[in-house]
């Protein structure tokens, strides 16, 4: 089940898939250059590994929530013909409900470690970036996510309640 965005959340779901495109640009450019360099003078980009690394995290996390949103994660649809409409509802329901308070956890945990990260004064390994901003990140998005499967068991909810989807 998918749900239309209009005016301002348009905007809220199109930065993150921004974020996420130029990210996954970045780092396109970045293995074509390492990869060319590599190969014609022997002199990789020594940062290569690390900031994979990063834009991945990027891409991962930014892209968690939208992808939540509009209902395009990866599903096992065996059992989907032995469940009638309502039902079908009523575990969608379950299921967002579901992850997001299971997704509570993680957010909070990776938030934690993030702050030990940032009190150790953690940084990375050839650009000296400090690590708990991708902590930071991953913590946020991973929350945003939970609040995305919360909002989508609401509205369906209430939209099961008014009639069909």
């Amino acid at each position: 089940m998918s749900f239309r965005q209009t005016g301002f959340w348009r905007y809220v779901a199109v930065l993150p898939t921004w974020l996420a495109a130029s990210a996954l640009f970045i780092l396109m450019t970045m293995t074509f250059a390492d990869v060319i360099l590599r190969s014609l003078f022997g002199n990789p980009i020594e940062s290569a590994t690390e900031l994979t690394r990063l834009f991945m995290a990027i891409i991962v996390f930014s892209s968690l929530p939208i992808i939540s949103w509009k209902g395009n994660n990866i599903v096992v649809d065996l059992l989907d013909p032995l469940f009638s409409r309502r039902l079908a509802i009523i575990r969608d329901i379950i299921i967002d409900l579901t992850c997001g308070v299971i997704l509570i956890w993680p957010a909070k945990r990776v938030w934690e470690l993030a702050e030990r990260a940032r009190g150790f004064g953690d940084v990375t390994e050839y650009l000296n970036l400090p690590q708990h901003y991708i902590g930071w990140f991953i913590a946020v998005f991973t929350f945003a996510t939970a609040l995305t499967f919360l909002a989508r068991a609401i509205l369906l909810i209430l939209s099961s309640v008014k009639g069909p989807v």
